[in-house]
C-alpha cells in the first residue's frame, strides 16, 4: 500500500487544528460528493480519500499514530498493541 499523506489530502498543515481539519474536510466532501458530480469517477475517488484522510486526522489515537509511524500506522494498528496479530493468546 502506497504512503498517503493525508494532510496534503485534506490540504492542511500537519499543525491543523481539529477545527482546522473539519472544516477542510466538509468544504472537500461537498465539492467531491458523488451527488455533486453524478458518474465523475475521479471525484467518486477523490472523495473516498478525503473520508480515509478525514477518519485518521480527526481521531485523536488515529492521528498520534499516524504522525508517529507515517506509512507503518495501519501495520501497526492491524498487529494490535501487543505486537502479536490480533487474536494470538
Amino acid at each position: 500500500m502506497d504512503y498517503k499523506d493525508y494532510y496534503k489530502v485534506l490540504g492542511v498543515p500537519k499543525t491543523a487544528t481539529e477545527k482546522e481539519i473539519k472544516t477542510a474536510y466538509r468544504k472537500l466532501a461537498r465539492q467531491f460528493h458523488p451527488d455533486m458530480n453524478p458518474g465523475d469517477k475521479k471525484a467518486e475517488a477523490r472523495f473516498k480519500e478525503i473520508g480515509e484522510a478525514n477518519e485518521v486526522l480527526s481521531d485523536r489515537e488515529k492521528r498520534k499514530r499516524y504522525d508517529e509511524l507515517g506509512a507503518n500506522w495501519q501495520a501497526y494498528e492491524r498487529a494490535g498493541r501487543g505486537g502479536a496479530p490480533q487474536g494470538w493468546p
